[in-house]
């Protein structure tokens, strides 16, 4: 008799927790993602094949936490060029 194939629960956090990255909970929701997407997708390969699904959650969840990182740190770098622009035509040294 055949298992009924069950859904990664840390793929769909992955995807919940990306989705909420660009929602709620900016940077926090993005290292969510990404860890869980990274600890879904190792599950599902070390398990035997057809036994639980969730790849593609998994990869969405990582895509989009990976992508809210990014504009995170473009964000503060933009953040510190401002700063430094700042104080350099203010004359500060």
């Amino acid at each position: 008799m055949n298992q009924p194939v069950r859904t990664s629960g840390t793929a769909i956090t992955s995807l919940v927790f990306g989705i909420l990255s660009w929602v709620l909970v900016p940077f926090i929701g993005a290292l969510v993602a990404v860890i869980c997407g990274h600890v879904a997708r190792g599950e599902i390969r070390r398990m035997p094949p057809g036994t639980i699904d969730g790849d593609g959650m998994a990869i969405a969840g990582l895509i989009l936490g990976y992508a809210q990182l990014a504009l995170c740190v473009l964000g503060v770098l933009f953040l510190i060029g401002i700063l430094f622009l700042g104080f350099g035509l203010a004359g500060w040294h």
